[in-house]
C-alpha cells in the first residue's frame, strides 16, 4: 500500500519525498550542516513532518530520513503533520508592521517514541583560509600593524632604492664607470678624483633632497597614524592612536570621525543599529550610505554589555574589493547546549523566528561592514569591531606602491646621454685608432718619446691601445656634463620652494599652502595635454544650497539678498496676505516639510534641530522649508510632525514610494490633519510633467523657470500633489500589499502598482538646489580649455549628477551635442561604439564641439581588448568626457590607457582615497588637501587646497619650470661640448697622445666655479613673461605643452651650435699665436699658455650665450654671468701662485703674468668670443624681425607696458556634429545610447526618455538638465522601513 502524503496546507509549491518528508526545493531549505537551518521561505507557510525532528540529527543535510529510522512509527500508518504558519515579511507594506505571526495546529502521534535519538556532537571546523577573531579575548595570531605609510623610503630601504633610482639614469651610470677606470694607474689623463668626487657630490645633494621630500611623507603618515580613538579594553574605555588598533579591538567612532580601520558595525546611537557613512573618499559617491548591524548585537549600547560580550567573529581574508564582504558572528561558546536548547523549544512549538535567534552562526555582510576611508555620519556612535588593520584594509589595498616617477625630459635626456656616450666612444676609437697610426709612422723618428715604453713592455703598440682608449674615454668623458644632475636637482628644489611660497595659492580657510611633495616632476606641469579630475571634493564643495524656487508660477529667489543664501521674504508675504497663490504655497512649504526620508534630532545643549539625511538635497529642501516658518521636528514610525507658522499640524505616514534612479521621482502618502489623504510627490520634470492631470495650471510658467534654472546649472525638482479618495485608497493599498508580498518580479510590480495611484498630479512649482561648486572652478575650467588641455571628469556619482556638474562648472554647455553610452552587455557596448565611430565620419580623431557620458558598466566592456580603440577613438573626438559610476580602478585604467596611447603628458586631480590609483597612474597626481582624512593628498606629488589653484600651478609654475628646465639642460651640455671638444682639437695637433690642453684642476673646477652660476640663475630666475600676461593668455602654454622646447632636433641644434664655437674658439686662437709672437722680447708659450688662452675665451663665451638665452634680467642674473667671468681672473691669479705656498701645481706658477701681459690675448678677448657668437646674435634678429612667436610679442608688449590680450583660434575649429546628429535622433529612444542635440520629434507634449531626464526647450532644441536627488538605492535597510524605525521623541543612548 502506497504511503499517503498529508494533506497540503497552503501551497502548491510545497514538495514532499516518497516518505511523506518535505524535501529541499528553491523555496524552503532545511538542513543541519553545523547545526543551522537556513529557511529561504518564499511560501507563507512550511509543512513540517514527524521525520523532521529525527533529521535535524543527522550528520549530512544531503540525506533525507527514510521511515526505517523512526521505529516509533509504522510504515503504512498514516502521518500526522505539523503546521507551523510563518508570515514572513519580506519588504512590509508600508502600513502594516514588521512581524512574523506564527499559529500552530498540532496533533499528537498516536504512538509517541519512547525516546529521543541521541544529538551527536558537530564541533565547528572553520576553514583554514579564513579569519578567525575572538570577541573580548586576546588574539592568538598576530595580524598586519594597523601603521600605514605612504612614503617611497624607511630606514632599510633608502640605500637600495634611492641607488636603484639614481643608477637609472644613464649619465651616473657613465660617471661611476668613468670614477672606475681613474683609479687604474696611468690610465687617467686628469688624475683619479675628478669624476669620483663629483659623482659623491651629485649621490649626496640628490640623498639630502629625497630625504626632505620623504620627511614630509613621513609627517603626514604620522598625522593620520597619531590621531586618537577610543577603544574598549579590559572592560574600560582609553583613548588609543590609530597605529596601535589591533584586529579583535572594539573602537567607538563619533559623528563625523573616520574610522580608523575596517570594522564590523556592531551597534549604534540609532534604532535598530542603524548608522550612515559617507564613502565619498572611497568612491566619490557624495549621498550618504546606511549600514546596520546584526540583530544579534544591536542590542549592546553600553560599556558594560561591551565587557560581558563573548563571542567569535570567522570573515574572509582581506581583499580589495570594496563592496563584498562574507562573514560570520558566533555569540556564546557553549555551541552543544545551544543545540540541545533550539530542538526542546522547536518541539515545544517555539516559532521559527525564536529558533534563528539560537542559532550559532549569524551572517554578516557588506551592510555590516564600515571601511577604514569612510566617515560616520548622522550618527552619535557607533561600536566596530576590528577586522582588517592597515595596509590589509580594502582602502590601502586598493591603493599602489608610491611609484617612481621621472619626467618625461629626463627621460628624453637619459636618451641624448646615449648617443652622446656612443659619440664619445666613437670619438675615443678615433682617437685611439689615430694613435696607433701615428706612433708606427714617428716610431723611429721620435724614437725618444717611446724608449721608457718599449724597456718597460716590450711590445709598444699591443701594450698601449687599450690604455690609450680608456685615457680617451676618461678624456672625454665631460662631454656628458657631470654637473648637469646636481645642478638640475638643485633647480627642481628651489622651484619647488617658490611653489610652496606663492601666497596665490595659499587658502586662508584652512590655512593651507600648496605643497610639492616632490621637485622631479617640476617640468612635467608645463606639459599637461590631459587633465583627469575627480568630481566630488575636487570640482564641488558637496554642500546642497537651496537656491531658487518657482511656486504656482511665480519665481522667487532672484534678488540680490539670495545670491549666497536663499532669502526671499515675498514667500510668507504671499502666503500670509491671502495671496491668490497662498494656497498653493502652502501646499509647496508643507510638501518640502513631509515628502522626504530625512530624521529630525534636537541639540540638547542649544535646542537647535539638526536634520540627518542621507540625500544632501533632501537636507537642503528641509532646511530650506524650516526657513520659511515650515518647521519639521518629530517623526515617529506613524506620523510626523510639522510645526507650519507656529502651530503644529501631524501628517500620518501611510505609504511611501521609494525614489529610485529609473523612477526619478519619490512619493509620500499621508493623512493630513482634517483627514484628507494626500498623495505628495517630487522628482524629475520630465516625470512629473507626464503624471499632471487636466488642471495645467502654471505649467508654461514652471517650463520657463526649469529652463532658466537649468541654464546657470541648479539642480531642479518638480513638486506635485493630488488628492486620493478613501474608497480609492483603500482599493490600491490592498493591490499594494499583494505587490509587496510578491514571490516574483516584485519590484516591477511595486512600480506598477506606484503608476496606479501616481497620477492625475496637480503643479505646485518646482525648486532649484545649488550644489556648491569650490571658488573659481568654472573660470579655471575655461582658462585650461583655452590652454588646449582637455578635461575629463571621473566621478563615482551618479550620471545625473555628474552631467548637472558638467553644466555648472562649464565643462558642459547646452549648445553642446552630448553622446550619451548606458549598456548592460559587452555586445551592446560594442555596437554603440562602432555606431558612434561612424557618426564622426571624416571628423573622427578631430576634437568636435561634443559631450561624452559613459557610466562605469559600459566603461568595464569598453575597456576590453577589442572595444578599447573604438572608445578611445570618440572620447579623443569629443571636447569633454565624463565618466560616472567609475570604481578607483576603472579610473586608474583610464589614465593608463591616455597615458600609454596618446604620448602626452597626463595629470590626475582629486581627493580622496578612491583617487589614489589614478593619481599614481599618471604622470602628475595634485591632490586637493587642507581637508582630514584625505589620503590622496598623501599620495599625490603636489597638493594644493583648492581646484583653482591649478591654474597657477600649471600656466605658471608649471610653464616657467618646463622652459627653465628646458634651457638649463641644453646650456649645461652646450658648454660641457663647448670645452671638451677643444680637447679633440688639441689631439691633432699632439699626435693623439691624449696630453690634455687644460691644467687638470682648473679643468675640474669649469663646472662647479667657472660656470656653475649662469645655468642656476637660469634655472630659477628666468622667465619670458609675467605671471599675471601667462594667467590672462592661456595660449601661451601651448609654447611648452607641444614641447617644443626641448626635443630631439632643438637638442642636436645646440651640440652642433657647441661644436662651432669650440671650432671657432680653438682654432682662432691657434692662429693668433701661430703667426705672430706672443711677446716683444721673442719669448712663446706652452700648451698650457695656449690653454688659458682657449680656456678664458671659453668661459667669456659660454657666459655671454647664457646672457642671450636668458629674457628675464634681474640683478642676480647679472651677478651670475658677470661674477662668473671674475672668478676665472681671480683664481688664474691667485692659483698662479699657489706652489709658492704649499708646493701645488707648479706648472701654472707665474701664468697669470704670462697670460695677461700678453696683448695678443686682449685683443683675442674681444675677437674671438664675439665672433664665435655673432652667428647666434644674427640668428636672434632674425626670428624677432620674421618669425616672431607669440611668447616674443608678448615680451614686447610687455616693455611697452601695453594690455596683453591673445585670443586662441581653437574654438573657431570646433563644430558640434548637430547634421550628424539630427539624422540618427531616431535612435534617441534607444536604452543603450543616445546622442543628445539636434532634432527630433516630440511623440508627446512632454517626452521623456526612459534613462536620462531630457527637458525639451523646442523641436529644435533639447536641453539636458540634471534633477536634484542622490539617494541611496538597494541599501542595507529601504527608505520606508528606515523612516518607521525612528521615534525622535525618545531619547539616544549615550554609548558608555
Amino acid at each position: 500500500m502506497d504511503e499517503q502524503r498529508p494533506p497540503s496546507i497552503v501551497s502548491e509549491d510545497m514538495f514532499y519525498s516518497d516518505d511523506g518528508s518535505v524535501m529541499e526545493d528553491p523555496s524552503v531549505s532545511v538542513f543541519t550542516e553545523e547545526n543551522k537551518i537556513d529557511f529561504r521561505a518564499e511560501s507563507a507557510l512550511v509543512a513540517v513532518q514527524p521525520g523532521l525532528a529525527a533529521a535535524l540529527n543527522e550528520e549530512s543535510s544531503s540525506k533525507r530520513p527514510s521511515q526505517e529510522q523512526h521505529p516509533a512509527v509504522e510504515k503504512n500508518a498514516p502521518m500526522a503533520p505539523v503546521a507551523v504558519e510563518v508570515a514572513i515579511e519580506m519588504d512590509a507594506p508600508d502600513s502594516m508592521k514588521r512581524l512574523v505571526g506564527v499559529t500552530s495546529d498540532y496533533q499528537p502521534l498516536s504512538e509517541p517514541p519512547p525516546e529521543e535519538p541521541a544529538i551527536p556532537e558537530s564541533p565547528y571546523s572553520p576553514s583554514p583560509h579564513n579569519r578567525l577573531i575572538f570577541i573580548n579575548k586576546t588574539e592568538s595570531q598576530k595580524f598586519c600593524s594597523n601603521e600605514i605609510s605612504t612614503a617611497k623610503y624607511n630606514l632599510f630601504t633608502f640605500l637600495p632604492k634611492f641607488l636603484f633610482e639614481q643608477f637609472r639614469k644613464y649619465a651616473n651610470i657613465f660617471f661611476l664607470f668613468i670614477a672606475l677606470m681613474q683609479q687604474i694607474p696611468n690610465v687617467s689623463p686628469t688624475g683619479r678624483y675628478t669624476t669620483a668626487v663629483p659623482l659623491m657630490l651629485i649621490l649626496s645633494v640628490s640623498a639630502i633632497k629625497e630625504i626632505i621630500e620623504d620627511i614630509k611623507r613621513h609627517r603626514a603618515d604620522g598625522n593620520v597614524n597619531n590621531r586618537l580613538v577610543a577603544v574598549h579594553r579590559n572592560g574600560k574605555w582609553m583613548d588609543v592612536r590609530w597605529k596601535d588598533v589591533l584586529v579583535g579591538d572594539i573602537v567607538k567612532v563619533d559623528d563625523g570621525a573616520y574610522f580608523p580601520a575596517d570594522l564590523i558595525l556592531l551597534s549604534s546611537s540609532e534604532p535598530q543599529a542603524m548608522c550612515y557613512i559617507e564613502t565619498s573618499n572611497l568612491d566619490g559617491e557624495t549621498n550618504l550610505k546606511l549600514r546596520q548591524g546584526s540583530p544579534a548585537t544591536s542590542s549592546i549600547v553600553t560599556g558594560e554589555k561591551l565587557t560581558e560580550l563573548r563571542g567569535m567573529v570567522e570573515c574572509e581574508p582581506p581583499n580589495r574589493f570594496l563592496y563584498e564582504f562574507v562573514g560570520n558572528i558566533r555569540i556564546g561558546s557553549n555551541i552543544s547546549a545551544k543545540r540541545d536548547a533550539f530542538e526542546s523549544k522547536f518541539m515545544k512549538k517555539i516559532s521559527l523566528s525564536l529558533a534563528w535567534q539560537h542559532l550559532d552562526a549569524v551572517p554578516l555582510g557588506p551592510d555590516q561592514i564600515l571601511l577604514r576611508g569612510a566617515c560616520l555620519k548622522n550618527t552619535s556612535w557607533i561600536y566596530g569591531l576590528v577586522i582588517y588593520t592597515g595596509h590589509q584594509s580594502k582602502l590601502m589595498l586598493n591603493s599602489t606602491t608610491t611609484p617612481l616617477k621621472r619626467s618625461n625630459v629626463e627621460k628624453m635626456t637619459n636618451k641624448q646621454i646615449l648617443l652622446l656616450f656612443l659619440l664619445l666612444v666613437l670619438l675615443s676609437l678615433v682617437c685611439a685608432v689615430a694613435n696607433h697610426i701615428w706612433v708606427l709612422s714617428n716610431e723611429d723618428a721620435h724614437w725618444y718619446l717611446f724608449f721608457h715604453v718599449k724597456w718597460e713592455y716590450g711590445d709598444l703598440v699591443r701594450t698601449n691601445f687599450g690604455y690609450n682608449l680608456l685615457t680617451f674615454i676618461i678624456l672625454y668623458n665631460n662631454l656628458i656634463p657631470i654637473s648637469l644632475q646636481v645642478t638640475l636637482e638643485m633647480v627642481k628644489f628651489v622651484q619647488a620652494i617658490f611653489i610652496n611660497w606663492d601666497q596665490d595659492m595659499y587658502y586662508e580657510r584652512t590655512k593651507t599652502h600648496a605643497n610639492a611633495r616632490t621637485s622631479n616632476l617640476n617640468e612635467e606641469l608645463g606639459q599637461i595635454k590631459f587633465l583627469f579630475s575627480d568630481k566630488t571634493g575636487t570640482l564641488t564643495q558637496n554642500i546642497m544650497r537651496f537656491s531658487k524656487c518657482s511656486i504656482a508660477g511665480i519665481i522667487y529667489g532672484n534678488n540680490e539678498e539670495s545670491k549666497e543664501k536663499f532669502n526671499d521674504d515675498r514667500v510668507l508675504k504671499n502666503l500670509q496676505s491671502e495671496h491668490e497663490t497662498a494656497p498653493i504655497i502652502s501646499d509647496f512649504l508643507m510638501l518640502l516639510a513631509v515628502c522626504h526620508t530625512v530624521v529630525p534630532q534636537i541639540d540638547e545643549n542649544t535646542g537647535e534641530i539638526h536634520y540627518l539625511a542621507s540625500s544632501p538635497d533632501e537636507a537642503a529642501l528641509v532646511k530650506a522649508a524650516k526657513e520659511m516658518k515650515h518647521v519639521f521636528t518629530t517623526r515617529t514610525p506613524d506620523y510626523v510632525v510639522v510645526d507650519m507658522l507656529g502651530q503644529p499640524a501631524k501628517y500620518l505616514i501611510l505609504n511611501v514610494l521609494e525614489f529610485t534612479s529609473k523612477r526619478k521621482r519619490m512619493s509620500v502618502i499621508v493623512r493630513t490633519p482634517d483627514n484628507r489623504i494626500l498623495l505628495l510627490c517630487k522628482g524629475a520634470d520630465n516625470v512629473i510633467y507626464e503624471r499632471l492631470g487636466s488642471d495645467k495650471t502654471y505649467t508654461e510658467e514652471t517650463l520657463s523657470h526649469l529652463e532658466q534654472f537649468a541654464s546657470v546649472g541648479l539642480r531642479t525638482l518638480c513638486l506635485a500633489k493630488t488628492e486620493i479618495s478613501e474608497e480609492f485608497y483603500k482599493e490600491w493599498s490592498n493591490t499594494f500589499y499583494k505587490a509587496s508580498t510578491a514571490i516574483q518580479d516584485r519590484e516591477q510590480k511595486l512600480e506598477e502598482v506606484a503608476e496606479l495611484i501616481e497620477k492625475d498630479l496637480q503643479l505646485l512649482g518646482a525648486t532649484a538646489i545649488e550644489d556648491r561648486l569650490q571658488d573659481g572652478v568654472p573660470e579655471t575650467i575655461d582658462i585650461l580649455s583655452k590652454a588646449d588641455i582637455k578635461i575629463w571628469v571621473l566621478t563615482g556619482d551618479k550620471q545625473e549628477t555628474a552631467i548637472n556638474i558638467g553644466y555648472s562648472c562649464k565643462l558642459l554647455n547646452h549648445s553642446m551635442d552630448l553622446v550619451i553610452i548606458n549598456e548592460n552587455s559587452l555586445d551592446t557596448t560594442r555596437d554603440a561604439l562602432v555606431r558612434h565611430k561612424a557618426q564622426f565620419g571624416e571628423m573622427l580623431g578631430k576634437e568636435n564641439y561634443v559631450g561624452l557620458i559613459i557610466d562605469g558598466q559600459s566603461l568595464k566592456y569598453a575597456l576590453t581588448c577589442d572595444c578599447k580603440q573604438d572608445f578611445l577613438d570618440i572620447a579623443l573626438s569629443c571636447r569633454a568626457v565624463i565618466c560616472c559610476r567609475v570604481s578607483p580602478l576603472q579610473k586608474a585604467e583610464l589614465v593608463e590607457l591616455v597615458k600609454v596611447s596618446q604620448n602626452a603628458i597626463t595629470l590626475a586631480i582629486g581627493d580622496g582615497a578612491n583617487d589614489v590609483g589614478m593619481i599614481q597612474a599618471a604622470h602628475v597626481g595634485v591632490g586637493i588637501s587642507g581637508e582630514e582624512g584625505l589620503q590622496a593628498a598623501c599620495a599625490s606629488d603636489y597638493s594644493i587646497a583648492q581646484f583653482r589653484f591649478l591654474q597657477k600651478l600649471l600656466l605658471v609654475h608649471g610653464a616657467w619650470s618646463y622652459s627653465r628646465v628646458c634651457k638649463l639642460i641644453l646650456y649645461c651640455f652646450y658648454k660641457n661640448i663647448c670645452l671638451y671638444v677643444i680637447q679633440f682639437w688639441f689631439q691633432l695637433s699632439n699626435g693623439y697622445s691624449g696630453q690634455i690642453l687644460f691644467e687638470r684642476w682648473t679643468l675640474g673646477l669649469y663646472n662647479v666655479i667657472f660656470t656653475a652660476a649662469p645655468p642656476i640663475a637660469m634655472g630659477l630666475f628666468d622667465r619670458f613673461c609675467s605671471a599675471e600676461t601667462m594667467m590672462k593668455n592661456p595660449i601661451l602654454y601651448k609654447d611648452s605643452q607641444t614641447g617644443n622646447l626641448f626635443n630631439v632636433v632643438t637638442f642636436w641644434v645646440w651640440i652642433t651650435n657647441a661644436i662651432f664655437h669650440a671650432i671657432v674658439l680653438f682654432w682662432m686662437t691657434v692662429a693668433t699665436l701661430r703667426y705672430d709672437v706672443a711677446f716683444p722680447d721673442g719669448k712663446v708659450g706652452d700648451y698650457l699658455f695656449l690653454g688659458n688662452f682657449v680656456y678664458t675665451y671659453v668661459v667669456i663665451t659660454v657666459s655671454f650665450k647664457a646672457g642671450l638665452e636668458i629674457v628675464a634680467w634681474t640683478w642676480l642674473t647679472h651677478l651670475a654671468i658677470w661674477g662668473s667671468i671674475v672668478c676665472w681672473f681671480m683664481f688664474l691669479v691667485v692659483y698662479s701662485h699657489v706652489y709658492e705656498l704649499i708646493g701645488f701645481s707648479a706648472e701654472m706658477t707665474g701664468m697669470d703674468r704670462y697670460v695677461l701681459s700678453c696683448s695678443l690675448f686682449w685683443f683675442g678677448l674681444l675677437l674671438i668670443p664675439f665672433t664665435a657668437l655673432l652667428r647666434d646674435i644674427v640668428w636672434k634678429v632674425i626670428r624677432r624681425e620674421f618669425f616672431k612667436t607669440h611668447r616674443q610679442s608678448v615680451q614686447e608688449l610687455e616693455k611697452a607696458h601695453k594690455e596683453i590680450k591673445i585670443e586662441s583660434t581653437l574654438r573657431k575649429k570646433l563644430r558640434p556634429i548637430s547634421e550628424r546628429a539630427r539624422l540618427l535622433s531616431r535612435n534617441l529612444m534607444n536604452l543603450g545610447d543616445r546622442i543628445v542635440g539636434g532634432r527630433r520629434t516630440q511623440t508627446s507634449a512632454y517626452d521623456s526618455l526612459s534613462e536620462v531626464p531630457i527637458h525639451i526647450v523646442s523641436r529644435e532644441n533639447i536641453h539636458y538638465d540634471g534633477f536634484a536627488f542622490s539617494q541611496e538605492e538597494h541599501g542595507a535597510v529601504n527608505q520606508a522601513e528606515y523612516i518607521r524605525a525612528y521615534d525622535t521623541r525618545q531619547a539616544k543612548p549615550q554609548g558608555f
